[in-house]
């Protein structure tokens, strides 16, 4: 594979991808060097392990000279240690979708900013399959050292928060560079199936998401689809530690439509959903689109054409998703019903009533009434259940 970002990928057209790309072997070296200097990698990797095995880690990291070398002897061992202390277990369904000589375009609903990507690749480098390739957008790179470690870590850039001129430039070389990946790197790539998380836990894909990733390619919109082997993936976390902090966010946008979260809040929920506990993570494959996208055929119109795939893909997320107690528990209080009670016991029930409860209570507002509180309540109650709903809709074909 060729060192160098600069290859031609639309007709006509050569893109320079050196600003988003993954960093190359050949520069990985002086780029860590330069990482391991910078105070704010010290004081994480400090918080995250005992003072006694930093100064080791630090030696390792400086004996690595490439990217495979640090995913499997760094980043493979750290992502255990995090899934053992963090989770109850981290599974992978649908590993008979894969083909060894092909690449994919993994495209994901969106449960935690770091960890969807990262456990992903853990469960595929637990089975000895090459890791993706992960878009990451830079609004979450508050500080150059995260950007230096994400691009050492096979994560590209997605520029967002640009002007309308700049911002669809961005998202052809991006489109570009995805394709680049997948047709002359062979590296499959994971991408949420949209900006940001849902905080109400309905994954839906964004069709501008679908519009940028045909914008490079040949043919037609779905020719273009084609290219990238676009394969739905469904994650499902038993617990979502972020589940307080949506809560909060909730009732101060209904105190304040206006309301928009602050840097600070950014940083303590990527530290909340990496480092407190998720219980059972699971992911599970489902074939490729193309051959639907063949049934479908080309519209003329890229609107419904976008429309129509983004419906294939929630469908297939939907239908995979893993349905915990917690789901069936807050489905049945949410809508009032002993439907699923076969599902978990009464115990169970308590348990999560109990765990919801103290959730809320972290909520750090003061003056929150109890009409308030209810609305909190609703609204945790709402995330759990709502996989589950959608879930039903996906197999029962509209009908919960």
């Amino acid at each position: 594979m060729p060192d160098s970002e600069c290859l031609p990928l639309m007709k006509d057209q050569n893109y320079d991808f050196s600003d988003i790309a993954p960093y190359s072997d050949s520069e990985f070296h002086s780029r860590m060097e330069k990482l391991i200097k910078e105070p704010g990698f010290h004081h994480v990797i400090n918080y995250t392990m005992p003072p006694q095995d930093v100064p080791p880690l630090i030696e390792e990291l400086l004996k690595i000279d490439n990217t495979y070398d640090f995913q499997h002897q760094v980043m493979f061992p750290f992502l255990e240690m995090l899934a053992k202390t963090t989770t109850s277990g981290i599974s992978l369904g649908g590993v008979k979708y894969l083909n060894a000589s092909t690449s994919y375009t993994f495209i994901t609903n969106h449960r935690d900013i770091v960890l969807d990507a990262s456990f992903l690749n853990l469960a595929f480098l637990r089975k000895g399959l090459p890791t993706s390739e992960v878009a990451i957008g830079n609004n979450l790179l508050i500080f150059d050292w995260i950007t230096d470690l994400v691009r050492l870590n096979k994560s590209f850039i997605v520029k967002r928060n640009t002007g309308l001129r700049e911002g669809l430039l961005a998202a052809k070389k991006l489109s570009a560079y995805i394709h680049h990946c997948i047709l002359d790197k062979r590296e499959s790539v994971w991408i949420a199936q949209r900006e940001g998380r849902s905080k109400d836990s309905s994954d839906k894909t964004q069709e501008s998401l679908l519009k940028m990733l045909a914008m490079a390619g040949e043919g037609g919109f779905m020719d273009k689809l084609k290219e990238i082997n676009l394969m739905p993936v469904s994650i499902s976390y038993e617990f979502d530690p972020n589940d307080y902090l949506k809560a909060r966010e909730f009732l101060l946008k209904k105190r304040d439509p206006d309301f928009k979260k602050s840097q600070r809040d950014d940083l303590f929920s990527m530290e909340t959903g990496l480092l407190q506990f998720k219980g059972k993570v699971h992911f599970q494959l489902t074939p490729r689109i193309n051959t639907k996208l063949d049934e479908i055929g080309e519209f003329g119109d890229n609107n419904r054409a976008a429309h129509h795939v983004g419906c294939l893909i929630d469908q297939a997320i939907h239908r995979s998703y893993m349905i915990f107690e917690i789901n069936y528990v807050a489905y049945d209080i949410l809508h009032e019903t002993d439907r699923f009670k076969h599902k978990y016991t009464e115990d169970q029930k308590e348990s999560t009533i109990k765990y919801l409860n103290g959730q809320l209570d972290k909520v750090d507002l003061s003056d929150i009434t109890p009409e308030e509180r209810e609305y909190m309540w609703q609204m945790m109650l709402t995330m759990y259940a709502n996989p589950l709903k959608n879930k039903l809709k996906a197999l029962l074909g509209g009908i919960e």
